[in-house]
């Protein structure tokens, strides 16, 4: 009976080791899911980042920037080419770049307004090029700041045009030199003393032509204009005596 027992014991101990063994086993073998889920969501994360940059090819030059940047305005030509669903008929290079048939120099300041709101052209630009490309791509708040920008100088310029510099000259002897130009008045300006010397000899006083100046409306005579070119000339000879 004691032979028995002894051998029921050491049965009961072999099994339970083994069930030990088995679920070890079986636990090593199954894939753990966090690590699973793990790298599963490092790889989306590169992709969702390179979705958020946008090549563009612009006549040639190659431009890169953010789909943020290109949608900033809704209405325009960029905002619907970032759309995944897009019924623009735009192709792309070898290098996977839009492919957009503009002049690429004036697409700089187009996009660095959409980058940062501030509107800068190079001075070799016009501003008339900016526009053209600005109604291009319909970009709305841009388009208007450059017809103002435009008006504005439009309007200074008439402003320089509708006023001419007149010259005067006034033949005087030298001691009426003082009183000739203090007397000056309804804004004439004194603008340059001509020393002509004596018509007879020296022991008589020398004389003086004394020019001087001011701003006329642009519809003056063609006679006071005659005048100013005569004035304009007695400069140029008097600073080569």
């Amino acid at each position: 009976m004691a032979a028995n027992h002894t051998l029921i014991t050491t049965t009961a101990v072999l099994n339970c080791d083994q069930k030990v063994a088995t679920d070890e086993t079986m636990s090593s073998s199954s894939p753990s899911p966090q690590i699973s889920s793990s790298h599963s969501s490092s790889r989306l994360v590169p992709q969702r980042r390179s979705n958020q940059w946008i090549k563009l090819n612009v006549g040639g030059t190659h431009f890169m920037t953010t789909r943020i940047t290109l949608c900033r305005d809704q209405h325009s030509f960029l905002y619907r080419l970032c759309q995944e669903d897009h019924d623009l008929n735009s192709d792309k290079d070898d290098a996977g770049a839009y492919l957009i048939d503009r002049d690429p120099s004036y697409f700089g300041p187009i996009l660095n307004y959409l980058r940062h709101g501030k509107l800068i052209i190079d001075k070799d630009l016009a501003e008339e090029g900016v526009l053209e490309e600005a109604e291009f791509y319909n970009i709305t708040e841009l388009i208007k700041l450059l017809k103002q920008r435009i008006a504005d100088k439009n309007n200074n310029k008439k402003v320089d045009n509708s006023r001419k510099h007149v010259y005067r000259v006034l033949q005087c002897h030298e001691d009426e030199v003082t009183h000739v130009v203090s007397t000056l008045s309804d804004g004439w300006k004194f603008e340059q003393l001509i020393n002509i010397g004596s018509n007879y000899n020296y022991e008589e006083q020398a004389e003086f032509l004394c020019v001087v100046s001011r701003d006329y409306p642009n519809s003056l005579s063609n006679s006071r204009l005659d005048s100013t070119d005569r004035a304009k000339l007695i400069q140029q000879k008097a600073a080569n005596m």
